[in-house]
């Protein structure tokens, strides 16, 4: 679920910032246990931040899933 909550944040919306009700939607979980569950952790280790705007990704984030900041996020 880590994984797709970044991949979410990155490919669907640019790497943010989005809401969480958003996110929420985009990986179909509650607001409130992302918020409770999943994201304590992306926070911690640094795979994102909280801005007054909404939830971004880091560098840390884009690294990890294997992308690139501000080029093309796709895959194929």
């Amino acid at each position: 679920m880590d994984n797709r909550i970044l991949g979410a944040i990155i490919d669907k919306f640019k790497g943010g910032p989005v809401g969480l009700t958003t996110i929420a939607m985009a990986v179909g979980e509650e607001p409130g246990t992302l918020e409770e569950v999943y994201e304590p952790f992306l926070l911690q280790e640094g795979f994102i931040k909280r801005t007054p705007r909404g939830r971004e990704a880091t560098e840390k984030a884009y690294t990890h899933l294997g992308r690139k900041m501000g080029g093309d996020l796709s895959l194929f």
